[in-house]
């Protein structure tokens, strides 16, 4: 089935697959690229699900920077490396800010990442077109590098 309550501005955005840039490991295959909703200058790749074999959360709850979100880092449990983070607890900002839902985000500077590609494979997949994530087949390796 594919996401149906995605905002139409949010469905013509590419998806990504996102690597952990210190060992490769395949970190999330779901990505989009976005900006911080308390600081738009700042490029992130957020999504609604990432691989928990590969990624882990590190228990301890920080306060966001430019926010007032509770979050805690996401590490790549690979090689230990922290790739990014989840939002345990959205501040009033952000929440009531334009946002697509996900609470999931990566670093741009500690993963590199390449377009998704379409199932026919001669296209870059869009979120419109994407899978729920109960459904998306997170198996497949298809990526245009």
């Amino acid at each position: 089935m594919v996401i149906t309550n995605l905002h139409p501005s949010f469905g013509k955005k590419v998806v990504y697959i996102l690597d952990c840039k210190v060992c490769g490991e395949t970190v999330c295959r779901r990505g989009m690229l976005a900006v911080l909703v308390a600081d738009g200058k700042t490029e992130l790749f957020s999504t609604d699900k990432y691989d928990k074999n590969v990624v882990g959360v590190i228990p301890e709850v920080f306060t966001a920077k430019n926010c007032k979100c509770k979050i805690q880092s996401l590490a790549c449990l690979c090689c230990g490396g922290v790739v990014g983070y989840h939002v345990v607890l959205p501040c009033m900002k952000c929440l009531t800010s334009v946002n697509n839902g996900h609470h999931c985000m990566f670093d741009s500077s500690l993963v590199s990442h390449c377009y998704r590609l379409d199932e026919e494979g001669g296209g870059y997949l869009l979120w419109k077109q994407l899978k729920s994530p109960k459904d998306d087949d997170l198996m497949s390796v298809e990526c245009l590098r």
